[in-house]
């Protein structure tokens, strides 16, 4: 187990004491009734901790020979007692090395001072209170732990990136949705002539007797009529489908 260490809890330049007149009966101590003009030492105090014991120690400013030493078991206390009609002045229970115990009174000239004084007192005994609340439930805490590992032979599954079922079947066709070309050829380009229209598919001629079919097909005006629209459809299908695929982070008085 680790020693504990001392520390130093709070620490004032100046500290004032005095003696103080006995307790009156059953009424708290009032530092009216002290020569408060005129104090008996005046010195500096610190609060030294070590483990779970405290001391208020008042010492010489210059040398720190110590001056008086005052235990404290618990705050409040007897120990420790504040006057009731200021925060800046208290009652210590100082003792010597042999265990006499004294009263004496001590304040501060700032009530920053006295206020610093008191917290340090505080937070000190709610830690020592929070330890040992601690230590209680680690002897008191017998039962079952529990054991989260796995056991020899123990396994777990995990299903990743199953397919689920009623999924819908892509449809058939070529790449991108597109239709798939017909089957048994290629898909005819037209090409325009650079500055006109495409000139109309000729007709195979056969060798015999198709000369004179064209002949009469140019003399019919609804056959020229109906092959010129068929033609000017077919170019400007094309044309359109073609346009259309190019836009896409502390000595001592003190009487014992």
């Amino acid at each position: 187990m680790m020693a504990d260490y001392e520390s130093i809890v709070c620490v004032k330049p100046e500290v004032f004491v005095y003696r103080i007149p006995p307790r009156p009966s059953n009424r708290g101590y009032r530092a009216a009734d002290w020569k408060l003009d005129a104090p008996d030492y005046t010195g500096r105090m610190r609060i030294v901790a070590k483990g779970k014991n405290c001391v208020i120690k008042i010492e010489d400013k210059n040398s720190g020979e110590l001056f008086a030493q005052a235990p404290v078991d618990a705050y409040p206390g007897v120990a420790v007692e504040s006057v009731t009609d200021s925060s800046r002045y208290f009652v210590i229970r100082v003792q010597d090395d042999s265990g006499r115990s004294a009263f004496i009174g001590m304040g501060f000239g700032d009530r920053g001072d006295s206020f610093d004084f008191n917290v340090a007192l505080q937070d000190h005994f709610k830690w020592v209170r929070k330890s040992e609340q601690i230590e209680k439930e680690g002897t008191t805490d017998t039962g079952p732990k529990l054991d989260l590992g796995f056991k020899e032979g123990q396994t777990i599954t995990i299903n990743i990136g199953k397919k689920k079922s009623g999924s819908k079947a892509k449809p058939s066709g070529g790449a991108g949705g597109f239709l798939p070309p017909p089957p048994g050829g290629k898909i005819p380009t037209l090409t325009p002539p650079p500055g006109g229209a495409a000139p109309p598919p000729q007709q195979p001629q056969s060798a015999t007797g198709k000369s004179n079919v064209n002949s009469l097909l140019d003399l019919d005006p609804f056959a020229s009529s109906s092959n010129a629209s068929s033609s000017g459809a077919d170019w400007g299908d094309f044309a359109g489908a073609g346009s259309g695929n190019s836009n896409q982070s502390g000595s001592s008085w003190v009487q014992f």
